[in-house]
């Protein structure tokens, strides 16, 4: 085997992830030398030794290899915070694409440039009667601004440096010149902000029952014993899963590890966090997009210094530096927002893993509607699942109706209130109790469907609704197919065929109009913009202020209402039309979830389901939260169509501000797939695999901002075939000279179609 060399880096800031350094490892030390581990270097002219972490190794010299020096030494056995987060890195890069520099930005939200805020003290340096003397002297004086800070200090022993310049209104000269004459003194202190600072703890506890007693029990007996597994708690809405986690939670921190909870940014409220704040004080802490720079950097150094124990945030809280983790808690672990959007495109569910693995804790993952994955490999024992099947403090489960709108509109009603519906909203209003109305514009692409026979114009190749251009076609987005609007139904021929719309402010003034009585909150990306106005419209809801919810996914997320006994569910199908293979999984998960809203108090709920297709299994199963029998079913569709889970899916975006670059440029990287399927053929066959190549077609939105977009896609069963086709076209890409003027994005079972 010939020289090894490794990339090393010395000083861990965002600034500084691309200056690394190459030396060369000593055959001694080449086992040890992995990436992430720290190491001693001979640095600069002078040879003085310091120390770095290896980023990269490589068995090519960048320069001639007598100019290379070599590594004098490995620090240390197991691996730092700051290692393991560049080994979590290397994990990243390797299993989603993108370079090392795009994953140790990911991985280290290091922000040097942001200043932290210093507080400075100002207090009297002297005796009280020599500073009233000093007073005395300033006001013969008349230097005003001197005697206004004096006067102040004798009323107060100390003031806030900020406050006498912004409030006092006293110019730093002044203040700097009683500095000067001995009278007062200046102190700093460094503090860090706390996003949820002054809220009161009351010591929250609640008791647990039976289920909920058993998982907790479990979990802690193995953690005892130093297992360390993931566990799946797929538990019905309103089963108290976040009761569970807590008591697992606290005895993590009592045996002196730190936490980190992922919940979806928009479940991140003002609700969810007091919660843990009764529960476990100031020793918890929350990141999430709405901070500054400043505030989330803050909080980093704060899990650094051992100031918390417990940080709450979405899927970037992943990687917050504690040094000690035991647990890593991903609520809603279904959601879509766990998949990054941005190269690496990661899957927080993996990336918290491989996290756990690393620094030797264990993984939670909960969901009332599990993502199929998750429930897949909790099936094959990879890992363990746990089940909660009554809802906490003995509420009941709701009463589901599901109402057929091609029946409606055989009866002339044309408005968007089934009949149930409307007698419904009005005994709701008269016995002045809340309702919710759940508008499913989830994956809403303008599909095509018919109002009277309930057809929608789906792709024949793709088995996925084609979408709606203003050029007057129907395309797949997969496939690149494409037909004209057709102008009466091709199965009933009726003319009620179009493309469907109806937004949240429509749905207001319908209800407005129906029953002019009701109060009504709408809450959709127009009426929550700035950062309260979310937590406001969900508390003046929760205090009763409001009689009817009109809102999006948003309303559907893990909110506890206890006045709610009516959620109508308007359009419940127009997710399963979505462009998209998880269209049913992703219909199933809303409406489960729209549904356990109701009833979450004393009083009972009553749920209403409108769909033009109530015979779909995503529909029934979804209004009897029968998880299993969907899963089942949707398994079956999966396993016909090689969608993941049962299969892999790679998606290779190429984008190009030049059209013919982009077409050439997908069209080698395709013929570059089948060359490598040449060469490795054997595989497939002592596996009984097949790699099957999509495209390359058009993407969907074919053209951004003036950048045009093609996509390919590969099917495999096995993942880490791909992965090696995915290293194969990122070598094959540096080498050619075509790929200067483009981009290209790898993305594993990607979220959305491109």
């Amino acid at each position: 085997m010939g020289m090894q060399y490794a990339d090393i880096i010395v000083d861990i800031s965002v600034e500084n992830l691309d200056k690394t350094y190459q030396y060369s490892i000593p055959p001694a030390l080449c086992t040890d030398a992995v990436i992430g581990v720290p190491v001693t270097i001979p640095f600069g002219n002078g040879n003085r030794s310091i120390s770095g972490f290896i980023v990269g190794l490589s068995d090519v010299p960048k320069i001639a290899p007598e100019r290379i020096k070599s590594i004098l030494g490995i620090k240390e056995k197991g691996l730092p915070i700051e290692g393991q987060m560049i080994a979590l890195a290397a994990f990243v890069k390797e299993q989603y694409g993108g370079t090392m520099n795009d994953a140790l930005k990911t991985v280290i939200p290091v922000k040097k440039s942001v200043k932290q805020i210093e507080k400075r003290i100002v207090s009297s340096a002297v005796s009280k009667e020599k500073l009233q003397d000093a007073y005395i002297e300033a006001e013969k004086k008349k230097h005003k601004a001197k005697s206004r800070l004096l006067l102040a200090l004798m009323n107060s022993e100390e003031i806030e440096f900020e406050d006498i310049v912004n409030k006092l209104n006293i110019s730093r000269t002044t203040i700097n010149s009683l500095k000067e004459s001995g009278i007062i003194q200046i102190e700093a202190e460094t503090k860090y902000r706390n996003p949820i600072a002054s809220k009161t703890t009351d010591n929250y506890r609640i008791s647990l029952n039976y289920e909920q007693q058993e998982i907790v029990s479990k979990v802690i007996k193995d953690y005892e014993e130093g297992i360390r597994k993931t566990y799946l708690i797929h538990g019905i809405t309103g089963s108290g899963k976040t009761e569970v986690y807590m008591g697992i939670i606290d005895h993590v921190i009592q045996s002196g590890r730190q936490v980190i909870m992922l919940i979806p940014e928009i479940a991140l409220t003002y609700q969810t966090v007091v919660r843990f704040y009764k529960r476990f004080g100031n020793r918890i802490s929350i990141l999430n997009s709405k901070m500054s720079a400043g505030e989330r950097y803050d909080q980093i150094e704060r899990a650094k210094n051992g100031d918390i124990d417990i940080m709450i945030g979405p899927r970037s809280a992943l990687f917050t530096p504690f040094k000690n983790l035991g647990l890593i808690i991903i609520d809603e672990e279904h959601e879509t927002s766990y998949k990054s959007e941005m190269p690496p495109k990661y899957h927080a569910r993996e990336v918290a893993i491989k996290r756990g693995e690393l620094s030797n804790a264990s993984i939670i993952l909960g969901s009332a509607t599990p993502s199929l994955e998750a429930y897949k490999k909790a099936m094959g024992g990879e890992y363990e699942l746990f089940r909660l099947t009554k809802r906490a403090k003995e509420a009941k489960v709701p009463q589901v109706s599901i109402i057929d709108l091609k029946e409606e509109l055989k009866k002339k009603n044309k408005s968007i209130f089934s009949d149930l519906l409307r007698s419904l909203i009005e005994d709701r209003l008269r016995k002045k109790e809340q309702i919710m109305l759940f508008l499913n514009r989830r994956g809403y692409a303008g599909f095509v469907s018919c109002r009277s026979c309930g057809t929608a114009m789906k792709c024949p190749h793709c088995d996925i609704s084609l979408t709606s251009h203003s050029t007057g076609v129907l395309k797949c987005h997969y496939c690149g197919y494409e037909i004209p609007t057709p102008t009466l139904c091709p199965v009933c021929g009726s003319k009620y065929i179009a493309a469907f719309g109806t937004g949240t402010q429509k749905v207001e003034a319908m209800v407005l109009k129906e029953f002019p009585t009701a109060r009504v909150l709408r809450m959709d990306a127009d009426t929550t913009k700035s950062k309260l106005s979310y937590e406001e419209i969900l508390s003046s809801f929760a205090n009763g202020e409001a009689d009817i919810l009109i809102g999006t996914q948003m309303i559907v997320k893990g909110h506890d209402f206890a006045g709610v006994t009516l959620v109508g569910i308007l359009a419940a199908d127009l997710s399963l039309y979505a462009n998209d293979y998880r269209a049913a999984e992703r219909t199933f998960q809303l409406l489960a979830q729209a549904a356990g809203r109701a009833g979450r108090g004393e009083l009972s709920g009553e749920v209403v389901i409108q769909t033009y297709q109530p015979e779909h299994y995503a529909v029934t199963t979804a209004a009897t939260e029968d998880y299993v029998g969907f899963y089942e079913q949707e398994m079956n569709y999966r396993r016909l169509m090689k969608y993941p889970p049962a299969a892999h899916i790679m998606a290779i975006l190429i984008q190009s501000k030049e059209e013919e670059v982009v077409v050439l440029a997908a069209d080698l990287l395709a013929g570059a797939v089948k060359e490598w399927l040449k060469a490795h053929g054997e595989l497939f066959i002592q596996d009984k695999s097949s790699m099957s190549i999509i495209g390359p077609a058009p993407a969907g939105i074919a053209k951004m901002n003036d950048i045009y977009r093609r996509v390919l896609y590969l099917k495999e069963e096995q993942y880490e075939y791909l992965v090696e086709v995915k290293d194969f076209l990122e070598q094959y890409i540096t080498v050619s000279e075509y790929f200067k003027k483009c981009n290209v994005q790898f993305d594993f079972d990607p979220m959305n179609s491109y």
